[in-house]
């Protein structure tokens, strides 16, 4: 019996369920699938900052360790205290990526007779931190405060509530204020993920919590740089408690390598720049527009961010749909079952501030044959 039956008996299933993923090379089509919603993953600007921050270091291409062994550095310690001002909190740790952070974060610090209360499309990296957690854990219905509170009333010991400000496969915003409202009259603590706000929602583009001015009703904030920060990492924002717990705590921080000199100095470059970027983010915004307008409501979800939805149901019907767009050179991606649930497959269409109004009319103009 070969030892490998079961993989490929599962990767079979997956085929057959037309399902199967593959890593694919970027081409020379449009965007239209990234999560780099500015650019900045590909600027010029970011990295001639970036060199030159880099360039006073007296070493920019390994940190030697964890950081509480040899990793730690004062470059690393600085860009944690200057994104924890931008961002109007206390204190700041940052990780290798936004999967460590929400790994670490939900991992170890709710404790066994705690409950955590998630909404039901909540990213894996949170389910997976809630997996290793000794709490007990529910979801509730997507973004919707009324079954959040029942929940709320059924929770046992201290309560965390976690919740994405926007979402990844849909879009949509979370009811951030109606949420936080009930967070204290319940006292459960708040968590909120900015991953695919960070840089786009705000006027500088600081993330939805501060752009209802919620910051103090928030236990932590986690904040990715690898969407339209367009670089690598994560931090976790909140008190100096919370950051003092992590770094006695959180397993995805002590037991790993610390990023690089250089990648803190990227860090620091995007947000140098990303604030002052008005005229993209109202490109961006018209870009919504357009899409919106040309797609017939009950093809898409309610989504007012970069993250659009064209329903397109079945594998292979999304899959198919793709093909035909890529073939005009618009690189679009399906999102397929199991990521979304069977009946909800999908094409999801990323704008950026860099997307040309002709290659969004092209795109609109395919989608609907």
């Amino acid at each position: 019996m070969n030892g490998e039956d079961f993989l490929l008996n599962a990767l079979n299933k997956r085929r057959e369920q037309h399902a199967f993923r593959q890593l694919r090379l970027p081409g020379r089509m449009a965007d239209f699938c990234s999560n780099d919603y500015l650019g900045l993953a590909r600027s010029e600007r970011v990295q001639e900052a970036a060199l030159t921050i880099s360039r006073q270091l007296a070493q920019v291409h390994g940190s030697g360790g964890s950081r509480l062994l040899a990793g730690n550095y004062a470059l690393v310690e600085e860009a944690e205290q200057i994104l924890a001002a931008f961002h109007a909190a206390p204190a700041g740790l940052i990780y290798n990526s936004g999967y460590d952070a929400n790994l670490g974060l939900f991992s170890c610090v709710p404790q066994k007779g705690d409950t955590i209360i998630y909404d039901q499309l909540i990213h894996a990296s949170i389910r997976d931190g809630i997996r290793l957690s000794p709490a007990q854990a529910f979801s509730f219905l997507h973004n919707d405060p009324d079954d959040l509170r029942k929940k709320l009333n059924n929770a046992a010991g201290r309560i965390f509530v976690a919740v994405e400000s926007v979402y990844s496969m849909d879009g949509d915003m979370a009811p951030l204020e109606a949420i936080a409202r009930l967070c204290e009259e319940r006292e459960a603590l708040l968590i909120v993920d900015e991953a695919h706000a960070t840089g786009v929602v705000g006027a500088k583009g600081e993330g939805l919590v501060q752009a209802l001015q919620l910051t103090g009703k928030c236990f932590a904030r986690v904040h990715t740089f690898g969407k339209a920060v367009g670089c690598h990492g994560a931090i976790i924002l909140g008190s100096g408690a919370l950051r003092d717990y992590l770094i006695n705590f959180s397993r995805s921080f002590i037991y790993t390598t610390a990023l690089p000199p250089h990648a803190v100095a990227v860090i620091m470059a995007s947000y140098d720049i990303f604030p002052e970027m008005h005229a993209e983010r109202a490109h961006l915004a018209r870009l919504i527009g357009q899409f919106r307008a040309g797609i017939a409501p009950e093809r898409r979800l309610d989504s007012e961010t970069p993250i659009q939805v064209v329903m397109t149901p079945g594998n292979e019907q999304a899959r198919e749909m793709a093909s035909k767009l890529q073939e005009k050179g618009l690189d679009v991606r399906p999102i397929l079952h199991p990521t979304v649930p069977r009946g909800q497959e999908r094409l999801r269409v990323v704008l950026h501030s860099f997307n040309a109004e002709t290659d969004v009319e092209r795109l609109l103009q395919t989608v609907n044959i």
